[in-house]
């Protein structure tokens, strides 16, 4: 049993990249379902040919015939606490004229939190927990392409009401869209491509709307390429690319005047206020998502200007960029407490003596210009796996899941069977010691008749 903040806070660390700096909201939408998916590195947008297709690729059930349960079942994060739990349902049916209807069920326990005060006072427990669901259409557009869309309502339930003098309750309901579309024989005849477009939709939202957060809409780019495919021996290599399509940026001086604000929208003299005199929002905000569709791929490296840092990161600074100088006492140009020391400069920030760095000892006069591309590309995440099935009743399969701006990269393992039109899948993945995914096991069952 943990605090609500706590269990949050470590779930939003944790569940993907990108989700580091609290970039979006429900992000429980981003937990890979599938025992299957997680022995293979959770790549699985181009290969999405069993009911799970309902959340990988709704494209993928288009070409599938006949109909299909499917139900899986994961102790979460057991690293982190007992009492998380995962559950995941979906059904699929073919309709010879009309397509493929599906869809899928998804609850997240948060297990129970711990109310306090303001003044940190216990005041009883309460549950948390998140659940959504999804109606699925998929149809052929050509025998070798299909295209798929959702649409899904999400539920968060974080408490019952706020604290102290917040109005309100912490639950949220809101809508979103997905969009899929697989190819087989892409180039080559034993390749697969898949491409998944998903968690379009307003703002998430619970006490105060204007504390919003985008949803975690991702794009998914796949590609599974059956390397060996005879009648008894299949082997399928496959490779998963995912954007956070999320424009996030943390307090910052985009017209560098090392002030954070200090304007109104108007550009008009206003000190303590949010914009510059441009009427650029210069605090920390996030794009729409008809703008941050674009602005996502260039948003780390390209836009915007200096960051504030302070000593938890960007976005915790003082207001002013810059203003200490950092003398390195023994000339090896690393900053590092035992040779170096901040200085704190006096004067204005366009005086010629104005210091670089905060009190910390981070740049922040001129690093919106050290900023690359290599930004933007450290925070895709990459899921590559492997899958290998004897006959049509066994598989085995291994894969890799690396985010190496969410710090993880993990191994995973798997198996699964196929019997009379039943199946099981476990899937395993493995971390150091001490990391919240070390150790999670999946379960899943599927039934086709």
């Amino acid at each position: 049993m943990k605090r609500l903040g706590t269990t949050l806070s470590l779930l939003t660390v944790l569940m993907n990249p990108i989700f580091a700096q609290s970039e979006a909201g429900a992000i429980f939408l981003l937990i890979a379902p599938g025992a299957r998916a997680g022995g293979m590195g959770e790549a699985q947008v181009a290969v999405a040919n069993d009911a799970y297709a309902s959340y990988w690729n709704p494209a993928g059930l288009g070409f599938l015939e006949g109909q299909e349960l499917a139900m899986m079942h994961v102790n979460w994060l057991p690293g982190l606490a007992d009492d998380l739990y995962y559950e995941f349902f979906a059904f699929r049916k073919k309709y010879p004229t009309l397509g493929t209807i599906g869809g899928h069920l998804i609850f997240l326990n948060l297990g129970e939190q711990i109310r306090t005060s303001e003044t940190g006072d216990e005041l009883g427990t309460f549950t948390s927990y998140m659940s959504a669901f999804a109606l699925s259409y998929s149809a052929l557009i050509s025998p070798t392409q299909s295209i798929g869309l959702n649409a899904k309502v999400s539920y968060q339930h974080l408490v019952e009401m706020g604290a102290g003098s917040e109005k309100g309750k912490g639950t949220s309901t809101d809508f979103g869209f997905d969009v899929g579309y697989m190819h087989k024989e892409w180039l080559l005849p034993n390749m697969i491509l898949g491409l998944n477009l998903s968690n379009i939709g307003p703002k998430v939202s619970f006490i105060d709307p204007d504390q919003a957060d985008p949803q975690p809409t991702n794009l998914t780019l796949g590609l599974n390429y059956a390397l060996v495919n005879s009648e008894f021996n299949k082997l399928n290599i496959v490779y998963d690319v995912d954007k956070l399509l999320v424009s996030s940026y943390p307090d910052m001086d985009w017209d560098g005047d090392k002030y954070i604000g200090g304007f109104d929208e108007d550009g008009n003299v206003s000190p303590g206020n949010d914009y510059n005199k441009d009427g650029k929002l210069e605090i920390a905000h996030t794009d729409p998502i008809y703008k941050a569709i674009f602005t996502s791929w260039v948003n780390d490296w390209f836009l915007g200007g200096d960051i504030d840092y302070g000593s938890d990161g960007a976005g915790n600074g003082d207001g002013k960029i810059g203003g200490y100088r950092w003398d390195d006492l023994d000339g090896d140009g690393k900053i590092d407490l035992a040779d170096n020391e901040i200085v704190k400069t006096s004067g204005e920030p366009d005086d010629e003596g104005w210091g670089q760095y905060n009190e910390f000892g981070d740049k922040e006069v001129g690093n919106s210009k050290e900023r690359t591309i290599s930004n933007e590309l450290d925070r895709l995440v990459h899921n590559i796996g492997m899958e290998y099935w004897y006959g049509q009743y066994f598989a085995i399969r291994t894969g890799f899941y690396y985010d190496k701006t969410g710090k993880i990269s993990n191994p995973t393992f798997g198996i699964g069977l196929r019997f009379a039109g039943y199946g099981f899948d476990f899937g395993y993945t493995y971390g150091e010691t001490g990391h919240p995914l070390t150790n999670t096991m999946r379960f899943s069952l599927n039934m086709e008749f």
